[in-house]
């Protein structure tokens, strides 16, 4: 679901990236929709690029490990939970009593809190973009769409545990009454059909890295939306966000011992590919979603979970933090040149973004009480409207 935080004023000095792209870089349209519908043409990072051939090796070497590594960390269909678990039964005779008990638990959520959910939901119901970018990374993709590698074979029952998060948290939002369904759905289809621009350049080595983050960030994300559940007395919402976190969790395990092992076995590339991540800074997946009608809708979405304390500046730099720990990146050691460089500008990175954190927290209270603290429609709520 949720994603990582761009920090204003962060332009930092990165190694070169070790990928180039070939030919022309093609800008696509993308995010902005107009509120007639029709796409207006923005910058896009969607480029073909050259992967060095040594990189793809490494994955197609790694198939073995991956079988041993990753695919445990899927569950089988059997053992794993799904929506219905979780959501009044359609089939039975007291339906529409679990309903009426479903509303009342839920009428009390705040406003601001609802978009915050709405935005996690949406994010989640994006997932047909993330299966395609995944088999964008050379050297894993799933060549047949059945492929049985196990790289597609995690790609593909990845994005099928995936796919249970938007559907839950679909219906029950739904069953609530309190949210637009056809503007939120409008808003699902905008983000499907305009992609996002992850600047993984086709290099399984940034692809791994950002996959890393991202699942880190969904975790930290559904985590919060689950206290603030409880919190606001809704314990069955509370235990759904809980168990869709587990799940991000689980699958941020994953990635990171990818990354992990490409550290073990191509130290400078891998340092060199961290460092040209971090300067760019990781994306939100739905950082292009729009309902056809308010332009800012990511940018008002992401000041409501901010202000929430859903997913701040704050959680992007703890998050940081712990993969260059969790990578042991600060001790690591025989690197050469470039990449040495590179792992002091990422050893580095945590404090100066969470100094960027605290002076952006505090620049947000001030406009909070002044400019900003000005109210935004959503439509996903009905046009009600929550104070920024």
């Amino acid at each position: 679901m949720e994603t990582g935080v761009s920090l204003p004023g962060t332009s930092l000095l990165a190694p070169r990236a070790s990928v180039r792209c070939s030919g022309s870089v093609a800008f696509v349209a993308a995010r902005e929709v107009d509120v007639s519908g029709l796409p207006r043409t923005i910058e896009s990072a969607s480029r073909k690029c050259y992967v060095a051939p040594e990189k793809v090796q490494v994955f197609k070497s790694l198939e073995g490990w991956a079988e041993e590594k990753m695919l445990p960390l899927l569950k089988p269909v059997n053992k794993c939970w799904q929506p219905q678990d979780f959501l009044p039964d359609s089939s039975s005779d007291g339906f529409m009593d679990e309903v009426v008990d479903l509303r009342q638990r839920t009428k009390e959520l705040p406003r601001d809190y609802l978009v915050c959910l709405v935005g996690d939901m949406i994010t989640e119901e994006a997932l047909p973009t993330y299966q395609t970018v995944l088999n964008t990374f050379e050297g894993v993709r799933d060549e047949t769409g059945g492929s049985a590698s196990p790289w597609a074979t995690w790609i593909r029952a990845w994005t099928a545990e995936e796919n249970r998060h938007g559907d839950l948290l679909n219906k029950y939002l739904y069953l609530t009454g309190r949210v637009n369904m056809r503007a939120i759905e409008k808003t699902i289809q905008n983000l499907i059909g305009a992609g996002m621009a992850t600047h993984i350049d086709n290099d399984p080595y940034n692809g791994f890295i950002y996959t890393s983050f991202q699942e880190r960030a969904t975790f930290v994300s559904h985590g919060n939306t689950a206290r603030f559940a409880k919190e606001y007395g809704d314990s069955q919402l509370a235990t759904i966000c809980g168990i869709i976190a587990s799940d991000e969790k689980r699958h941020e395990i994953a990635y990171t011992r990818v990354v992990e092992k490409l550290f073990e076995l191509d130290p400078n590339g891998t340092m060199l590919a961290l460092a040209n991540m971090m300067q760019k800074k990781i994306t939100m997946p739905a950082h292009l979603m729009h309902d056809g009608e308010n332009e800012n809708l990511f940018e008002d979405y992401k000041f409501v979970a901010q202000k929430c304390k859903v997913y701040t500046a704050h959680d992007y730099s703890n998050i940081m933090e712990h993969l260059i720990e969790a990578w042991k990146v600060g001790s690591l050691g025989g690197l050469r040149g470039e990449a040495q460089r590179a792992q002091d500008y990422v050893c580095n990175l945590p404090a100066r973004f969470q100094r960027l954190a605290e002076r952006s927290e505090e620049r947000f209270g001030k406009l909070g009480t002044h400019a900003l603290h000005k109210n935004r429609e959503f439509s996903w709520i009905f046009k009600d409207e929550t104070s920024l």
